[in-house]
């Protein structure tokens, strides 16, 4: 016997009742839904708790607020850039070993310690790390972001005469 050779017991399926076409044969009328009341009628809401507070509203919202303006940074430390052992970093270098990804923003912190000279170009630094970089006899380059943040332009808001 294979899978596709199974079937259920003879007598064991039904053929689903087809009701509401109207009153010509059985399951006319209310269709088997009784007279009346909120069970006869159509699709109730999702989280209809009969009238009551449903439960979404009854529970606090979360505190605070997502800032939209916030820019994120994908942190990289000095024994990062010292394991790489280069003598030019830029966020290109950065991807190509897997300490970023293409298109992140930048930032060199300062945890660990780094050795030999390096020139370092990248969006952001801390002041730690741009002082150990500049006292091991390298040099740090900030990047422009590759978007601007404006505010808004101030002739477009409505004034009441």
């Amino acid at each position: 016997m294979k899978l596709h050779e199974l079937t259920p017991a003879a007598g064991s399926t039904h053929r689903r009742k087809v009701v509401g076409r109207g009153i010509g044969g059985k399951g006319g009328k209310t269709a088997g839904r009784g007279t009346k009341g909120q069970k006869a009628r159509r699709q109730i809401p999702a989280g209809f708790e009969g009238g009551q507070l449903p439960l979404m509203q009854r529970v606090p919202k979360l505190k605070g607020f997502t800032n939209p303006f916030r820019v994120e940074y994908t942190p990289v430390n000095l024994d990062a850039l010292a394991g790489l052992g280069l003598e030019e970093v830029n966020p290109d270098v950065l991807v190509a070993h897997g300490l970023a990804r293409r298109g992140d923003l930048v930032k060199v912190l300062g945890r660990g310690t780094i050795g030999a000279p390096v020139r370092v170009a990248v969006h952001a630094a801390s002041a730690s790390a741009r002082a150990a970089i500049e006292a091991a006899g390298g040099s740090v380059t900030l990047l422009d972001p590759p978007f601007a943040v404006r505010p808004p332009a101030a002739g477009n808001q409505h004034q009441n005469r």
